[in-house]
């Protein structure tokens, strides 16, 4: 009698818009919550493992992923807003900004030119296609931008992608700890450089650390999409 009813209760919820939005919050409220008692380990980056959750619930429960973004989308369309007031931190950083403005800018094209040749450089040392290679020179962009830019140069949008998502995560979770390896310290300096490379996921990450982190990584994410839309095809035809 409980299974049944446990069964038609949930034949209910699956159906439902709002199921899509609780999984993802109590997905992400238990990854937090570990994130937390980990001592904020980046291994346990709570964007990453709430990520983990959701698929395994997905698969689990055998719901696809169309009917869970009939209420995911909610969240998705947060992202927009929540891009946005990333400029409020920016805007308490703005007296600092104005003076280190160009040495910024330099920095990121410079960061945007080193990762595109090293990309492709290295994908075609093993031996990838031309147009792996194309999808892959994007890869440090926000998702969007990257796609838009592999589409343009030949690539394939659905695999840079994916080499975006694996990069903001793999830079979400090593990144900071590489950082103060080397001896990075600067907030600001930290955030650029997940900003650049870790895109999205470095952002939140950083916003984690702390306001001036999370200013410079949004301002650098948004900056390196400006620049890469402009030199990653100029690149990749001097590169042949």
């Amino acid at each position: 009698m409980f299974n049944s009813d446990a069964t038609t209760i949930w034949v209910y919820l699956s159906a439902s818009p709002l199921t899509g939005i609780t999984i993802t919050l109590v997905a992400y409220g238990l990854a937090d919550r570990l994130y937390t008692r980990a001592d904020r380990n980046q291994l346990l980056n709570p964007l990453v493992v709430s990520v983990a959750l959701l698929i395994v619930f997905l698969m689990a429960t055998d719901t696809s992923y169309e009917a869970y973004f009939e209420g995911g989308q909610f969240v998705h369309f947060l992202l927009g807003p929540a891009t946005v007031a990333l400029a409020v931190p920016l805007y308490e950083q703005i007296s600092r900004l104005r003076k280190i403005w160009l040495s910024v800018s330099i920095s990121l094209a410079l960061g945007v030119t080193v990762s595109t040749v090293c990309s492709i450089a290295i994908a075609r040392l093993l031996g990838a296609s031309a147009q792996t290679q194309l999808s892959i020179a994007p890869k440090s962009v926000t998702t969007p931008v990257a796609m838009a830019i592999s589409k343009q140069i030949g690539g394939l949008p659905s695999l840079t992608a994916v080499l975006v998502v694996i990069t903001g995560i793999f830079g979400s979770i090593v990144g900071l700890r590489l950082l103060r390896l080397i001896g990075i310290r600067d907030d600001s300096v930290k955030g650029i450089a997940m900003g650049l490379t870790a895109h999205g996921l470095g952002t939140a990450s950083s916003l984690q650390v702390s306001a001036e982190m999370g200013a410079f990584s949004g301002l650098a994410m948004a900056l390196s999409a400006l620049f890469a839309s402009v030199l990653v095809p100029w690149i990749v035809g001097l590169l042949g």
